[in-house]
């Protein structure tokens, strides 16, 4: 079988093409890896990496500087990352630097932020160990969220039901706002208690002036006299009997 010249030109141009696009993507990829550049490795041991995977970049002041080299679990309680960074960085990331488990964006994809450390501590070593901060647990802020709605949700709909009630005269406020009738006589309940109110204030007042009078009056004078010594005889029994309080506290 005969290769003419053009079939060979266009197995040529798909080979370098398809070169070309693998050169792309092992540059892409050792870029993302840091592949060909310097880098030097520290390590954070968190109680929960909240969904990050290895690839994931490594952020420093805003600015990507490495990636999630490996996650290993040390044991039931820590997970390990080991965390590949641009070697020209290494002096701006000290010991006491933080490492949290962040998000790029809303909605992204898992990351690790460095936070940087004090000016006065030592430059972070290769294969040292930074601090770290759990990151937030996410899965029960949504929980105690789908709760206090659910809770909302129903409050709401017990307040639509009494609404409703009340709209409807059902019960004593709703036959109240809904009855005109018993609102009037409710009213002239009120009114007439109002009337008797003062009626016993002025009947009262009226039996004060009468005493007042009966006791000036010559006729009754006497008795209210004889009334008054009676009282004044008692009191004096009645504190000869029981000596005065304050006479027994400072004895």
């Amino acid at each position: 079988m005969n290769i003419s010249a053009g079939q060979k030109i266009k197995t040529g141009l798909f080979v370098v093409v398809s070169l070309l696009l693998l050169l792309i993507l092992v540059f892409l990829i050792g870029k993302k890896k840091n592949l060909f550049g310097n880098t030097f490795y520290v390590y954070a041991n968190f109680k929960n990496i909240s969904g990050t995977k290895a690839g994931n970049y490594v952020r420093f002041a805003g600015i990507n500087i490495g990636t999630v080299e490996s996650i290993n679990i040390i044991n039931d309680t820590t997970v390990r990352l080991q965390l590949s960074i641009e070697k020209r960085i290494q002096p701006y990331i000290k010991s006491d630097a933080i490492a949290g488990i962040g998000s790029d964006g809303l909605m992204g994809d898992k990351l690790v932020v460095i936070s940087p450390g004090s000016n006065t501590s030592p430059v972070v070593s290769d294969g040292g160990n930074l601090l770290t901060s759990n990151p937030v647990d996410v899965d029960k802020i949504m929980n105690n969220l789908t709760k206090i709605a659910d809770n909302a949700a129903n409050l709401t709909g017990g307040l639509s039901d009494i609404v409703n009630k009340i709209n409807s005269g059902k019960g004593s406020i709703g036959r109240l706002l809904s009855n005109d009738k018993l609102a009037v006589k409710m009213e002239n309940t009120i009114e007439q208690a109002s009337q008797t109110a003062s009626s016993i204030k002025k009947t009262a007042a009226s039996v004060d002036e009468n005493m007042q009078a009966a006791k000036h009056n010559f006729l009754l004078r006497g008795f209210f006299k004889k009334k008054e010594r009676k009282r004044i005889k008692d009191s004096i029994e009645q504190a000869q009997k029981n000596p005065e309080p304050e006479l027994k506290q400072k004895q």
